[in-house]
């Protein structure tokens, strides 16, 4: 493979690719990213953005990797996708993370918990492969890469991390807000605070407001430092909490939409501060769940899952899958994906 092109729609793609991008530069590939402008503002001088449809075709890549849901059908080379995050159960499995738009020749799963589903959905459908590599966002995570980051103030307090989903009907960040302004000026813990880029931005404010001694704000782009540093993570119901939580270290959620044995699951924000103190103690059965938890859905800990990746795209291209069925004409997708399309490359 010569060259690969990442897709990156939204800021918290970044992260997902950058790990994916930098194993593709070291097996000697070109790189070039389609992004729109509030994402391109966060590329760095090594990330070549590519403004035009001419100059994707210019890069020729063998292969196109995306951490969303679509991708223009009009772009060269195989289209792989490696998704936007766990399985968070926000909706019913065919609204949600196996719901399929026909855009994709390879799917790159996280662990047995996807990739079964996955392959019955392959066998069923014929035009796309499955290969289970583990998630390139958490390379960095198992496998920190020279001068990363480290967010631990080192003074000796346990860290807290809160971050809230986008979905305004399951996230807890407008009722939590009180409560954290009280945790924070407490003093007793540090707080690295976050919420989706999309998310209101006077609640935003508010929550940056909080910034002092005792708590940082960080956007998106930022979050596998913060994962690493934090002790302890405070959410509700976002795939955040699996990225936390392959870990192996606890987390407490507010009113999770389907809690499970791994979670310290709260009814009320009053409750998260001795939920906290509950999740430190890391009493045996919350770590065995815990345990249990991450060999279902994430097993890797070596910081290789974008070299597999790469693998498997080069087995996909090579036909070591096998003859594959034409993907379904989905006309309307189509025409969806292409209108995006000429927002973001209009030449």
């Amino acid at each position: 493979m010569d060259a690969c092109l990442l897709f990156a729609t939204e800021l918290y793609a970044l992260p997902i690719l950058r790990p994916l991008a930098a194993a593709a530069r070291r097996a000697g590939q070109r790189v070039g990213w389609v992004v729109p402008g509030a994402v391109a503002a966060y590329l760095r001088e090594d990330e070549p953005r590519l403004r035009s449809m001419r100059a994707v075709r210019a890069l020729k890549p063998d292969a196109v990797y995306c951490a969303a849901n679509w991708v223009a059908p009009a772009f060269p080379g195989a289209k792989v996708q490696v998704f936007h995050g766990f399985n968070a159960e926000k909706r019913e499995p065919d609204r949600g993370h196996f719901r399929l738009r026909g855009f994709f020749d390879l799917y790159c799963t996280q662990g047995p918990a996807t990739t079964a589903p996955f392959r019955a959905l392959a066998r069923e459908h014929r035009y796309f492969a499955v290969e289970e590599t583990g998630w390139p966002k958490l390379d960095p995570l198992f496998a920190p890469p020279a001068g990363a980051a480290d967010l631990n103030p080192r003074d000796g307090r346990p860290v807290a991390m809160y971050a809230a989903t986008f979905t305004e009907s399951l996230s807890s960040a407008r009722a939590m807000l009180d409560t954290l302004r009280a945790l924070v000026a407490r003093g007793d813990r540090h707080w690295l605070l976050t919420l989706h880029p999309k998310c209101d931005p006077e609640l935003c404010a508010q929550y940056r407001a909080l910034e002092g001694p005792h708590a940082r704000f960080l956007e998106s782009d930022r979050l596998l430092d913060m994962l690493r540093a934090a002790d302890v993570l405070v959410c509700d119901t976002s795939s955040v909490i699996d990225e936390f939580a392959v870990q192996l270290k606890p987390v407490v959620t507010l009113r999770n939409r389907r809690p499970k044995p791994f979670m310290l699951d709260v009814q009320a924000p009053a409750e998260v501060d001795a939920a906290i103190d509950r999740a430190l103690q890391l009493p045996p059965a919350l770590r065995e769940a815990l345990a249990a938890h991450a060999a279902a859905i994430h097993p890797y800990r070596d910081g290789r899952s974008s070299e597999r990746v790469l693998a498997a795209t080069r087995r996909l291209l090579e036909g070591g899958y096998g003859p594959l069925a034409r993907k379904p004409l989905n006309l309307w997708r189509r025409w969806q994906s292409a209108r995006d399309m000429r927002a973001l490359l209009p030449g």
